[in-house]
């Protein structure tokens, strides 16, 4: 039983990553629910609702309630949540309801940040204190964030991208992208549509980029794989093969638009933090990260040296965990950079 542990919650638009203090990750589920469309009542949470995504009868709807890195359904999110929650905790209801830290993306509004804290309220939280996702996945990748030395991340989730510079524990520029692997997915889909035309669903189009996905094409091995959905023209179960090739044009757009904002955010960034990251380099995260070639991609585009952190799907969740046990620093960090940060942020 949690007993009035910190909890750490990656409430993401693709998965929900749940740390308890003491215990490390113990919860990684994708983030949808299956309710029962004429009850209202959920069915299924999680990796059993996923498989229900695109195969549910009449009455019963698989959802992603986050759309974009924030919350697109209040009701089913809490409901996401709370289940998340008991079931991190073995089942059992709190005995002490505890501290929770949510991440959220830099980019979000007064109105966004409010529906995530009250949703981490109701769901069972004594506590609910919200961290910004690039800060987060600094601390979560082991970056010293602390000292007057710039770092730069670039996490790329499910629903957002995330670029920051840090310094003296805080966001110094940032900048937040409602574009991440969804988008990337359903380029894919859109590109299958057009070239076969050929209707597939979201998991089709994530297993594409999954199994044959390349940011960078130069040095790639050439690999196809065989998908099958339905014919536009004849209503018929289809077959295709698709190469790495194919899947790189698909997503190729998607990809320049995250270039174009870590180039951004260089251009704001002060002439002391940019020699900082010259010689450190830009560290990313998010399970974007593991994209095939988008680090060669950014670093042939930045000049710069690009590492993908270990274990980068987590790093998020570690983070708001570390954030929870140093939450003065965290807040006189952010109070500091408040001022710095209206002035340079930006959100698409």
């Amino acid at each position: 039983m949690f007993g009035g542990s910190d909890i750490g919650v990656d409430l993401g638009t693709a998965n929900v990553l749940v740390f308890v203090k003491g215990k490390g990750i113990v919860l990684q589920e994708p983030s949808v629910v299956a309710i029962d469309r004429d009850s209202g009542r959920v069915i299924a949470v999680g990796s059993e609702a996923r498989r229900m995504l695109g195969r549910t009868p009449g009455n019963i709807i698989a959802i992603r309630p986050l759309r974009d890195g924030v919350i697109a359904d209040y009701d089913v999110t809490e409901k996401m949540l709370r289940y998340f929650m008991s079931k991190a905790d073995g089942g059992r209801k709190f005995f002490f309801r505890p501290r929770i830290m949510v991440c959220i993306p830099s980019g979000v509004t007064g109105v966004e940040e409010r529906a995530v804290r009250q949703a981490a309220i109701q769901a069972g939280a004594k506590e609910a204190h919200l961290i910004e996702e690039p800060l987060a996945a600094a601390l979560g990748a082991g970056l010293d964030i602390s000292q007057p030395s710039g770092s730069m991340i670039v996490d790329i989730g499910g629903g957002t991208t995330d670029i920051a510079v840090l310094s003296l524990g805080g966001i110094v520029c940032s900048k937040s992208l409602r574009v991440g692997g969804d988008k990337i997915d359903e380029a894919i889909v859109r590109y299958i549509r057009r070239e076969y035309s050929l209707a597939i669903g979201e998991r089709t189009g994530e297993e594409l980029k999954i199994e044959v996905g390349t940011a960078y094409l130069p040095g790639s091995e050439d690999k196809s794989i065989e998908i099958r959905g339905r014919d536009m023209l004849t209503g018929l179960p289809k077959g295709v093969r698709v190469t790495r090739r194919q899947v790189h044009d698909a997503i190729k757009e998607t990809l320049e638009m995250i270039v174009s904002a870590v180039k951004e955010v260089l251009e704001k960034t002060a002439p002391e933090l940019s020699a900082d990251i010259v010689n450190k380099g830009i560290v990313m995260t998010g399970g974007g990260a593991l994209l095939d070639g988008i680090d060669r991609l950014i670093s042939k585009e930045t000049g710069l040296s690009v590492y993908v952190a270990d274990d980068p799907l987590s790093c998020v969740a570690k983070g708001t965990g570390k954030a929870l046990s140093n939450m003065n620093v965290i807040s006189a960090a952010a109070n500091r950079a408040k001022g710095q940060k209206k002035r340079t942020n930006s959100t698409y």
